[in-house]
Order: structure tokens, then C-alpha cells, then sequence
């Protein structure tokens, strides 16, 4: 199930990623004009972030967290499938469990034509979690990325009808989740993890550089 603590560096990474991409989309919005912070209570932001990014951690543990990189991955450990093979596969499982969530009548459904971006995004976003519980054996490592990821992006950039404190409204461009610049920022991180994870598996399998 993966209940062990992790090192400091698997924390590191998990901070990382979330403060990189979401504040790296914060200021190319920023550049390209689509903030708007006139109407943003701060206050009630800073609650918002400080709650979900440390309460947040104990429930995407007890939900999400705990079934894709806890149950399911361990599930698929014990089948006798390689790392890889268990990444690809929860990251998929992850990914299909959030299209009733953006397609019904959630809160966070989204317009049809977002859907696509926001699959390809989930796809990614859950590849950084898998490869996190990859590189620690720890699902409260991903736990602590994916609370820090929706404290900051949820009351900063807003979910399906609900804006965000930074005012965006260009979110099919400039969304985290929705958005193709997204999808950019989300693919780079996951290329440059995936690399820094591959280069000491290929050492520890023939110093292969």
C-alpha cells in the first residue's frame, strides 16, 4: 500500500511540481494579460489554499491517493507487472475515473470542448503522481503533491463555472487542468521527472548513460 514516510528529496519534488507548473501558468496569464485580481478576496484565498494543500493531504490520501497509488498500485505490484507497466496502467485508471466528474452535473464538469484538454491533462498530472510513489514507495509523498497541486490551483484558477482568485477566464488556454498551455507545462515536467527517474534505473542495470 505504500505506508511508508519517503526521504526529504521525495518532497521536494512533490512541492516542486505543483509550485513550478501552476506558478509558471500564473505568470505567462500574467504576461499575456488574462489576470484580472480586481474582485480577488485574498483572505478567503489564503484560507482556501492553506486548508486544502495540508487537510487536503489526509483526504486525497483516504480517496483517490489511497485506491490508484495505495490499493490499485500495490494490486498490480503483486501481479507480477514492471514499474512501468503499474504506472501506465493507474495513471489510466486515474484518468477514466475523472470523466463522470467533468461530464455530469458535478460542480466540476466542464464545457464539452475542454474535455479532451482536461483528459490529456489528467493523464499527465496523474503520471507525475505514479512516478512520485515510483520514486519514493510512499503514497503519502503523492498524497502531499496532489493536496499542494489542488490547494493552490483550484483557489488561484477556479474549477468548471467557478473563477479562480487570479481572474482568468481564458481557461481553455491558461487552466492547469483545462488548458492547453496546460498540457505544455505538465508534459515538460513529466519529461524531465521521467528522465531524472530513468538515468539511476539504467545505472543499476548496466551503467548505461
Amino acid at each position: 500500500m505504500g505506508l511508508a514516510l519517503g526521504r526529504a528529496r521525495d518532497y521536494s519534488m512533490a512541492l516542486a511540481y505543483p509550485v513550478l507548473v501552476l506558478g509558471a501558468m500564473a505568470l505567462l496569464a500574467g504576461l499575456a494579460g488574462a489576470v484580472d485580481t480586481a474582485d480577488a478576496d485574498w483572505n478567503k484565498t489564503a484560507l482556501n489554499v492553506g486548508l486544502m494543500s495540508t487537510i487536503g493531504i489526509l483526504v486525497v490520501m483516504l480517496t483517490e491517493e489511497g485506491f490508484f497509488r495505495g490499493w490499485l498500485w500495490a494490486a498490480c505490484e503483486r501481479r507480477g507487472m514492471s514499474d512501468v507497466r503499474v504506472l501506465v496502467w493507474t495513471t489510466l485508471a486515474f484518468t477514466a475515473w475523472h470523466v463522470s466528474a467533468i461530464t455530469l452535473d458535478t460542480g466540476f464538469d466542464v464545457p464539452a470542448n475542454e474535455v479532451p484538454v482536461y483528459l490529456v491533462n489528467a493523464t499527465l498530472i496523474g503520471s507525475v503522481f505514479g512516478m512520485l510513489r515510483m520514486a519514493s514507495g510512499s503514497v503519502v509523498v503523492p498524497s502531499v503533491c496532489h493536496a499542494v497541486w489542488n490547494g493552490l490551483d483550484y483557489p488561484l484558477f477556479g474549477f468548471g463555472e467557478h473563477e479562480g482568485a487570479l481572474g482568468i477566464e481564458l481557461t481553455h488556454v491558461f487552466g492547469p487542468e483545462v488548458g492547453i498551455v496546460g498540457i505544455g507545462l505538465n508534459a515538460i515536467f513529466v519529461a524531465l521527472m521521467w528522465r531524472k527517474l530513468a538515468t539511476p534505473r539504467a545505472d543499476r542495470k548496466g551503467n548505461v548513460h
